[in-house]
């Protein structure tokens, strides 16, 4: 495995800082490639720069410095994520990936590293009751292969379910109104869309969704199955970030309360 075969070597002190202030573009080979998605703000986006940035990015470059090695994030979008690991594009997954039982036949798992509901957005006073019956007729935005779409298309068979490549073409679609609600991750919707200039007059309406049939035990990093050892030392860092305040402090740049879940 190439994760196993460059962690036992010896990085020198001053090649592993430079390493871990760049997080990407090194001269040297990464001992380990992140793929990140980079459309899912305040988790992971792009700045007009074209640099990686959010929770997602900050964490992943975290776990990198607790496990003593030198990471290099690929950005690869959403509907090939789980086929691009499996083609070695890279090694793990760090893109706010929920753990699922059907992703779990393909995939290992990590322990979570966040846990937030899922909830519908929609303008201001449209809607007060989420059920199936509510939202019958009508048409939802969700971004296609999530957890988010599966839940739609199994319990609201009676509404038209418009599935997108992005999360950002869901804002986009419901600010033109082409769309009448959404469904996505609270903290997404809230941080990437309510609370910038394009979500005023948007609110969340019904319930928190967080059924473990759907939306899994969390969020946690994804890896090739049979990869133990790199998953344990993933696990580990996260563990030691948690520990030791590194977790908390990247929590605060975002949001202003604990996201990481009971």
């Amino acid at each position: 495995m190439r994760f196993t075969k460059l962690a036992q070597s010896v990085i020198s002190g001053a090649v592993l800082a430079g390493a871990l202030a760049i997080g990407i573009g090194t001269a040297q080979a990464a001992d380990l490639r992140i793929g990140v998605e980079g459309a899912y703000p305040p988790f992971s986006e792009k700045t007009a720069s074209g640099e990686l940035i959010g929770f997602d990015i900050d964490i992943a470059n975290a776990l990198c410095e607790k496990m003593g090695v030198t990471c290099e994030l690929v950005e690869q979008d959403w509907d090939g994520i789980i086929p691009a690991l499996q083609a070695k594009k890279y090694d793990a997954i760090v893109a706010s990936m929920s753990i699922t039982e059907d992703r779990k036949k393909v995939v290992d798992f990590t322990k979570k590293y966040y846990n937030t509901p899922a909830k519908f957005a929609a303008k201001d006073g449209m809607f007060s009751d989420d059920s199936p019956a509510a939202m019958a007729g009508k048409r939802i935005g969700v971004q296609r292969g999530t957890i988010h779409d599966d839940f739609l298309t199994s319990v609201y068979k009676d509404s038209e379910i418009v599935r997108y490549a992005t999360q950002d073409e869901v804002y986009l679609d419901i600010t033109a109104g082409r769309i009448d609600a959404m469904l996505a991750d609270s903290l997404a919707i809230d941080e990437g869309f309510l609370k910038t200039d394009a979500g005023k007059g948007y609110s969340f309406f019904g319930a928190d969704h967080s059924e473990v049939e759907y939306f899994g035990e969390g969020a946690g990093i994804a890896i090739r199955k049979g990869e133990d050892e790199l998953r344990e030392k993933l696990n580990d860092a996260i563990d030691a970030i948690r520990a030791d305040g590194t977790y908390d402090k990247i929590q605060a740049k975002y949001f202003d309360f604990d996201i990481y879940g009971g």
